[in-house]
């Protein structure tokens, strides 16, 4: 403490590793500083905007918004003033003090963990707010008077660690709103130039829905350079791509190109504009736990909230905003939750955007694979949660498979490339594509050319679940019930397996399934088998062997379905265990346990009983051994 006004603090741990990178690290595009800081200035005017519908008296006779850019090239400090909401003592710790959103502790993850191809790139690759001005300054301060108080604070860091709050003298402080001063680095005396300062907030800010001014130099006369005309309510004939990106960039809190823009405007019983993003890599909070949006909601033109719930959960990648002409001004989050008209616009935008990713599928195949490739795992839930969209999300959706290579399929080319016979979509789930492909179980498939799904995440086996079928074909498991291939025919060249099974094979059958008892539920002769001995499925009824996994793992399955084991009778090994008599029953009960144990870990699992697999093993090699 200094004295009794003012304040000494130290910064949250996340903060002074954020800062602690900045300062030790050299960036490639310092530039982003000054739209992180018009950013925030805008989102203080439209709060005060929406704070001003209930309390007016808040914007006195300064009711018009905008923010200034002041330069004093002679002094190397730069100055970004807002007129909005101003922050309280309390408030300018909070806010300037921590940081709130999970988002930036990901990114300060990933870039310690150095799994950035470049750390020089990542500034600007993710917002990272107010903290980026300490990329250009060796201090800063903050001077703020909350709209309606006769208080004013004085922020003030040179980011090594602390900051200091006091109070600040009325005559020194904004009216209203917060001023930003930045202590230039002797290396970013650059940014006071007038040039450079206009081509940056026209470039990075020129969409803010707040006018810019600058002035050039201390005493100079400001000039407008944004007229604060809100880029979604303009005409799409009449936007630049590059301004689209630069407003992607800002809202999105990204520093990449947006794979897909989507701007309406709905007009009829609910009028409403939407400006929409696809981001072209994924955003760092995409697998959240809350799974929430990140869509901005307008009121003509008034802020109301930065994360209305108006697209589906499964569409959380999506950033941008909906500006609504009949939602009341004075609308609360209660009531945006309660509104019908914002469940009509949440109908009306999440079909829209389901739409235009089905055209983009059907018209740039390789666009929409690279949106596929980042946000499919979160489509997918789509098709578990969203019953009315289903079709729509079918269609949509991409899948790897034992015919796909290292592309996508479609279910329409799956379905368009079935065999004669074949009557439903078959699939394979699990958590390793290579170990799905090596799997027994695909081996009758394989050799009738029978295309199979390969599906390794785990919302996968959820869905699947929840989907009865597409154009008329059902789902089904290669791993659940009977293969269903004896309608489907070999090649010519392939060899044809016996029609009826040796009287030798099915005693062998019989006695495995004796010897196993309890363990298994059934043992079958299988069709699904050409080159393997052995393999575990699951029950015609019931769960697949990954969802079984799956439910078990999460505590949610009270008793395991007994599985299935299919043996292959044209096998030379099952062949030669069938012919041996009677005298060799130790031995062919040690062999039925380990055909069991040989399925269980070609299905990824372990042995059922370690200690017995291991002295069986040994009684097996102990008899090869004798004989050799």
């Amino acid at each position: 403490m200094t004295d009794q006004k003012t304040e000494t603090r130290t910064f949250e741990a996340d903060v002074s590793r954020l800062l602690h990178m900045m300062v030790h690290s050299v960036y490639s595009d310092r530039d982003v500083f000054l739209r992180e800081l018009i950013s925030n200035a805008a989102d203080a005017c439209e709060k005060l905007r929406f704070e001003a519908v209930s309390r007016p008296e808040l914007l006195g006779d300064d009711a018009k918004p905008r923010i200034t850019i002041a330069a004093d090239p002679d002094n190397k400090e730069l100055v970004v003033e807002d007129n909005g909401i101003g922050m309280s003592r309390d408030e300018m710790a909070e806010a300037l003090g921590t940081i709130a959103r999970s988002g930036t502790r990901a990114f300060m993850e990933r870039v310690e963990a150095g799994k950035a191809a470049a750390d020089t790139q990542l500034i600007g690759q993710f917002g990272v707010g107010f903290y980026s001005a300490f990329m250009v300054a060796d201090r800063v301060d903050v001077i703020s008077r909350q709209a309606g108080s006769d208080e004013a604070f004085r922020w003030s860091s040179d980011g090594k660690g602390t900051y200091e709050i006091a109070p600040a003298p009325l005559e020194a402080a904004p009216k209203r709103g917060t001023r930003v001063v930045l202590h230039l680095m002797e290396d970013a005396s650059s940014y006071t130039t007038p040039y450079r300062l206009d081509s940056l907030a026209k470039t990075q800010s020129g969409h803010v829905p707040v006018p810019i001014t600058l002035v050039e130099k201390p005493g100079a006369e400001p000039r407008d350079i944004a007229d604060g005309t809100a880029l979604w309510v303009r005409q799409k004939s009449e936007i630049k791509p590059e301004e689209y990106t630069d407003f992607y960039r800002s809202i999105a809190g990204q520093y990449d190109e947006p794979a897909s823009t989507i701007h309406f405007r709905a007009e009829g019983r609910q009028e409403y504009s939407v400006l929409a993003f696809v981001p072209g890599s994924r955003p760092f909070d995409l697998f959240d736990q809350d799974r929430t949006g990140r869509m901005k909601l307008y009121v003509r033109r008034v802020f109301i909230t930065d994360d209305a719930d108006v697209l589906p959960r499964y569409l959380r990648f999506v950033r941008g905003l909906v500006d609504s002409a009949d939602l009341p001004l004075n609308v609360s989050r209660e009531m945006i939750q309660e509104s019908p008209l914002l469940a009509s616009i949440r109908k009306g935008v999440t079909n829209r955007v389901l739409g235009d990713l089905v055209k983009l599928a059907e018209n740039n195949a390789e666009a929409y694979a690279k949106i596929w490739e980042n946000f499919g795992v979160v489509l997918k839930e789509g098709l578990y949660e969203d019953y009315e969209r289903r079709e729509q999300l079918l269609k949509l959706a991409r899948f790897r498979s034992t015919a796909s290579g290292e592309g996508w399929r479609s279910l329409a080319d799956y379905v368009a490339a079935m065999k004669e016979g074949q009557k439903a979509i078959f699939f394979m789930a699990g958590d390793d594509r290579a170990r799905l492909e090596a799997s027994p179980q695909l081996e009758g498939f394989r050799a009738r050319g029978i295309e199979v799904l390969l599906l390794t995440d785990p919302v996968d086996s959820f869905w699947v679940t929840m989907t009865p079928e597409f154009d008329g074909k059902p789902f089904k498991s290669v791993t659940q019930g009977a293969a269903e291939l004896a309608d489907v025919p070999l090649p010519e060249d392939a060899a044809k397996p016996d029609a009826e099974t040796s009287s030798d094979i099915a005693a062998f059958l019989a006695f495995v399934k004796t010897t196993l008892g309890e363990e298994v539920s059934d043992v079958k002769a299988s069709d699904r088998l050409t080159e393997s001995a052995v393999c575990l499925v699951a029950p015609e009824h019931g769960p697949d062997r990954q969802f079984e996994r799956l439910l078990n793992a999460a505590g949610r399955l009270d008793k395991a379905a007994k599985p299935i084991l299919e043996i292959n009778p044209r096998h030379e090994r099952v062949a030669a265990l069938a012919k041996l008599g009677d005298d060799e029953k130790p031995f062919k009960e040690d062999a039925a346990h380990l055909l069991y144990d040989e399925a269980r870990v070609l299905d990824g699992d372990k042995p059922a009983d370690a200690k017995a697999f291991s002295a069986r093993l040994a009684r097996l090699i102990d008899r090869g051994l004798a004989k050799g």
